[in-house]
């Protein structure tokens, strides 16, 4: 407690120094799955954003960098306007508090997602992206659906894999990996869901929470956008968002028509839905890791939606049938077991 008081400290003095001594105030902006927090400081008939991002647990260097990288490709970003990073402070541009999951309704999501899909699209064609981001590689794919294994299954169910389930489980995870490495590469955001879009005035959406860009799949990003973790919409509708995103993919970025290996719409779609179940299971892992490690139990409401995806997923596909079975057979009753006790 005497920390956080003496960090507090620190942060509102750097902001005094930052703002030239002028009377502001802080309040809590967001909540985030991370060790990270961010304040909304008035001042002057003015906000700004305070990311206060402890150095001993978050770097800011990977949010400046990509910060830059995508202000400079176009899409809108907050301006950083000042940094502090041996103590881990950033003043950031002020998106406001209307997120995509507080707007989204059936009357708005084709404008609101079209304009989600512009924004991406846009990221997708910046082919720069390989020599700035990371590779999404396969160690760091397995290492995310071990999250699963390991925070949600064992820790949080308590449920003991006999060898059985463990190679079965371990070999979902290596074909899992190896189709998404087999995808066409572009930037990924890597969290493009309704949570870090922020519904702005001008260049629709604000894009935040970016730092953990890296260079992979092409389906991804879509994925976290149309089987969000947070909101739910019809197969159908998703299907045709899928569609149309192809579509668009082909006419305006050549490079993914040649060489991505995608030859049909519905290869792409069973590229989405396999990439689905990659990113649920990272999703469920870290879930209840944040309920667990962080004291965070407010995910645990998410994770029956999102094992939901990894179950409709599953069963519409021979070869990742054993995991609905799974799911459907162990899972789930462990689940509503955990939850009544």
């Amino acid at each position: 407690m005497d920390m956080e008081k003496n960090r507090e400290q620190r942060l509102k003095d750097w902001l005094n120094d930052v703002l030239d001594g002028q009377n502001f105030s802080l309040a809590p902006a967001s909540e985030d799955a991370s060790f990270r927090q961010y304040f909304r400081v008035s001042y002057n008939n003015t906000t700004r954003i305070v990311m206060d991002a402890p150095p001993s647990h978050e770097e800011l260097e990977p949010f400046v960098q990509v910060d830059h990288f995508l202000r400079e490709i176009g899409l809108n970003v907050p301006e950083i306007f000042a940094e502090n990073y041996p103590q881990g402070f950033l003043l950031l541009e002020d998106f406001g508090s209307a997120s995509y999951l507080q707007c989204l309704s059936d009357e708005n999501v084709d404008v609101l997602y079209g304009q989600a899909m512009d924004a991406l699209l846009l990221l997708q064609s910046e082919s720069s992206g390989k020599d700035v981001l990371p590779l999404y590689d396969h160690a760091q794919l397995m290492r995310e659906m071990e999250l699963f294994s390991e925070w949600f299954l064992r820790r949080y169910l308590g449920l003991t894999l006999p060898a059985e389930q463990q190679q079965m489980l371990a070999g979902l995870f290596e074909q899992l990996s190896q189709r998404a490495l087999a995808q066409y590469s572009v930037c990924v955001h890597r969290d493009y869901h309704s949570r870090n879009l922020m519904v702005t005035q001008a260049n629709n959406p604000g894009i935040i929470d970016f730092q953990d860009a890296v260079f992979g799949p092409v389906t991804y990003d879509l994925v976290s956008l149309l089987k969000d973790c947070y909101i739910c919409w019809p197969t159908a509708q998703v299907d045709a968002w899928v569609a149309t995103y192809f579509s668009r993919l082909e006419q305006q970025v050549p490079a993914f028509s040649k060489g991505s290996g995608q030859r049909n719409v519905d290869t792409f779609l069973e590229d989405f839905n396999w990439m689905g179940v990659q990113r649920h299971l990272k999703a469920v892992g870290i879930f209840s890791r944040l309920c667990q490690r962080d004291n965070k139990p407010g995910y645990l409401a998410d994770i029956p939606r999102t094992l939901m995806y990894i179950q409709m997923a599953c069963e519409v596909d021979l070869t990742l049938q054993p995991l609905a079975i799974y799911l459907q057979n162990t899972v789930w009753p462990a689940w509503y077991q955990r939850e009544r006790s």
